[in-house]
């Protein structure tokens, strides 16, 4: 049985790796609560550092590996499942990024995950709803970031869409304000490369519609501070401030001079290029008025993980709306995925599975091995696999869904190992869940609720022995010739089975 976070993890942390600044939020959790008694925050600029081809070079690496030395020391004691590292734009992008990961996760101590712009939107909003005060009706969240711009439209606690477009200010003052002069002329281009990606999630914004519009990033914070200092607003970005702030910068001419209140001066340099941004959400949404939110992203992510302790998982949701989705027979899943996490306890310290994401993904791929026989049953482990790993599934990293897909591809007939051991340094530990996965299947390839036989595992490196009651394999003849066909496939990646 899972304990609470709040018993578990009396400190829990959460680390967000933007494209602009990394971010830290430490908190203590009792009963379900959570106070949070640091937070840390540092720009690193990691999307400056990504060139045309979208590698990210050593200096913008180092920015972010000498910030994480700083933040490690507040959290690299915590036991693993108390600490979420989320990577962002810049790290979906850069090509290079698993250079940067490998390095991050030997001075943090803790996995760092990359998370699709969809998933960054859900813990966005989770963030701001459990943060900012309720309000009856729908909410428009806007995120302005370094690299990309989240968009959420949610009602409580739940999003009902959430959008996130290529658009950030660190990115956009690469493209238009490189050398730090302000001018209408770039200005302009900028608000109109904003507009014409709004364009794209514009109208399914407006269709849903929202009582009060909120802002969670430094930019909007930055942004209605700067308004409040000429008396304009009491800290909320406005569309008349927008436009004084506009013109004033037309004036100054230069990021230098950007001496106003609010506007802190390493953020003056990206300034310009968020402040064309929000002008172009509030004119495409046609908004008079967005109030500012403290929490957001980080926040979001220890909500999230409190809420994995308390059984209120948002993977389980996601993985059940896909089953359902797809009409996964529910029964024969969860006989598998019964089998296999019976397998799994009776190995796993035989084969080093001593991490608790080894027995969840186990559990996980058992539940939607059979998505694909919904689009054709002619290699449907390949169209289940492509599903998983290309869907927006809420709660999942990118990295879980690539070994959730490969579980899946790998399922039936041939095991592609050479995938295994690219996709992550576990890649032994992977192929093994999948050995244990495929074990499963075939214990139940006779669907229904047969009486099934107990049996006893024994594993070495490359070897499994699975032993039946005596007789039992001589009276299901089918079984025992599903596991001799199994034993060959398995010798194709130098892998022993024996059944008897």
């Amino acid at each position: 049985m899972r304990t609470h976070a709040a018993d578990a993890f009396p400190m829990i942390a959460a680390l967000d790796l933007g494209s602009n600044s990394f971010h830290m939020v430490l908190a203590r959790t009792s009963n379900g609560e959570m106070r949070i008694i640091e937070r840390l925050g540092e720009k690193v600029q990691l999307a400056a550092g990504i060139d045309e081809n979208r590698q990210l070079d050593e200096q913008a690496m180092q920015r972010g590996l000498d910030c994480l030395r700083r933040f490690a020391q507040l959290i690299n004691h915590l036991p693993q499942g108390a600490v979420r590292v989320v990577g962002t734009n810049a790290l979906r992008e850069a090509r290079n990024r698993a250079h940067f990961i490998r390095q991050a996760e030997a001075i943090v101590n803790h996995q760092v995950e990359v998370i699709s712009g969809r998933e960054e939107a859900r813990l966005i909003y989770l963030g701001v709803s459990h943060t900012f005060p309720a309000a009856a009706g729908k909410r428009l969240v806007v995120d302005i970031g370094g690299g990309s711009s989240e968009f959420i439209v949610g009602e409580g606690f739940d999003s009902l869409l959430r959008e996130s477009l290529q658009m950030g200010c660190v990115s956009f003052t690469q493209r238009f304000f490189r050398d730090g002069k302000i001018t209408p002329a770039r200005y302009a281009q900028a608000y109109t490369a904003a507009r014409l990606e709004l364009m794209s999630i514009e109208h399914g914004l407006r269709r849903l519609g929202w009582q009060d519009a909120v802002g969670a990033s430094g930019t909007i914070r930055a942004v209605g501070l700067a308004i409040k200092g000429a008396g304009l607003s009491n800290g909320e970005v406005t569309a008349e401030g927008l436009g004084w702030l506009k013109r004033k910068l037309f004036k100054l001419g230069e990021v230098e001079k950007l001496d106003l209140e609010g506007i802190k001066p390493d953020r003056r340099s990206i300034f310009p290029a968020g402040l064309a941004i929000l002008e172009a959400i509030f004119d495409a949404l046609e908004l008079d008025r967005m109030a500012h939110s403290e929490g957001a992203l980080r926040e979001g992510v220890l909500y999230d993980l409190i809420g994995r302790h308390h059984h209120e998982d948002i993977r389980d949701r996601t993985l059940s709306f896909l089953m359902e989705r797809y009409h996964v027979d529910t029964e024969q899943a969860a006989r598998v995925e019964s089998k296999a996490l019976e397998a799994f306890d009776q190995v796993a310290n035989d084969w080093s599975l001593d991490q608790d994401w080894h027995r969840e993904l186990l559990g996980w791929a058992a539940r939607v091995h059979e998505v694909g026989l919904d689009i054709a049953h002619y290699h449907y482990h390949k169209h289940g696999a492509y599903l998983i790993e290309h869907s927006d599934l809420p709660g999942f990293s990118r990295q879980d869904q690539q070994m959730l897909a490969l579980l899946v591809r790998g399922h039936r007939r041939n095991i592609p190992k050479q995938k295994f051991e690219e996709l992550s340094e576990d890649g032994v530990k992977l192929t093994r869940l999948c050995v244990l996965l495929r074990f499963a299947i075939l214990f139940h390839h006779i669907r229904g609720p047969q009486q099934a036989p107990d049996f006893r595992l024994s594993a070495g490196e490359n070897h499994l022995d699975v032993a039946f009651p005596e007789g039992w394999l001589a009276q299901n003849p089918l079984t025992q010739a599903d596991f001799t066909l199994e034993a060959e496939w398995l010798k194709r990646i130098d892998f022993d089975l024996t059944v008897h």
